[in-house]
């Protein structure tokens, strides 16, 4: 039952690293810190995306979304070791009705196919075996 309300059932998404859905998980990839920002900055540069705001010391990118439907996107670009930079998407959708019926979750899942893409993927939720 959680589970179907984290996906259908409420306007925002975000991934984070223990996830009861597998695909809003954090994704981890092979690169610098700065090479993940690009991909990440570069991936926001089509007409429906509108980047509002860029802070490379904190790792964040807020951009809004204007296709069929309007929503607010933050990503998140950490790395957490060398070659390992971890990459989270919040996206709220903007509407009058509290639920987005799974826009918002779809909409993280086709942004982290994007940058598996343009960037050498490893894995998702991988914070516990980083300190090993």
């Amino acid at each position: 039952m959680k589970k179907l309300f984290s996906k259908y059932l409420t306007s925002h998404s975000e991934t984070r690293e223990k996830h009861i859905d597998e695909a809003l998980r954090t994704h981890y990839f092979k690169t610098t810190k700065d090479k993940a920002f690009r991909a990440v900055e570069d991936m926001f540069q089509g007409h429906e995306y509108k980047i509002i705001s860029v802070s490379e010391e904190h790792g964040e990118i807020s951009v809004n979304y204007k296709n069929r439907r309007k929503a607010f996107i933050v990503a998140s670009i950490i790395m957490v070791k060398p070659f390992r930079t971890a990459v989270d998407f919040s996206v709220t959708t903007e509407s009058a009705a509290p639920i987005d019926f799974g826009f918002s979750r779809n909409l993280v899942v086709k942004l982290n196919g994007e940058l598996r893409k343009n960037l050498p993927y490893i894995e998702t939720s991988m914070a516990e075996k980083l300190h090993e």
